[in-house]
């Protein structure tokens, strides 16, 4: 049953890293390529860490791969949110 669970999780990550791709396409903006990166991330861990089941989730290198992704997703929001230089003419 975990694994299952760990294999839903893991599509999910994916799948939503799959759209934010499909965005970045579409719009160009640097946020959705952050984001993308960041579920695409989390997708691959869950996958590793259900493949290795040897390891333990309490390693630092779970823990490296979580803190990770999450700081692409802060640093996507920092990015939109700063302003931007002008361009002079």
């Amino acid at each position: 049953m975990d694994l299952m669970l760990a294999g839903a999780g893991a599509m999910g990550s994916v799948v939503i890293g799959l759209f934010f791709l499909r965005f970045w396409r579409t719009s160009g903006d640097r946020f959705f390529v952050y984001f993308a990166l960041s579920f695409l991330i989390e997708g691959a861990h869950r996958i590793y860490a259900s493949l290795t089941p040897g390891m333990s989730e309490d390693s630092p290198f779970h823990f490296l791969l979580r803190l990770l992704s999450y700081c692409l997703i802060l640093w996507a929001i920092a990015c939109k949110n700063w302003p931007r230089k002008k361009a002079v003419e």
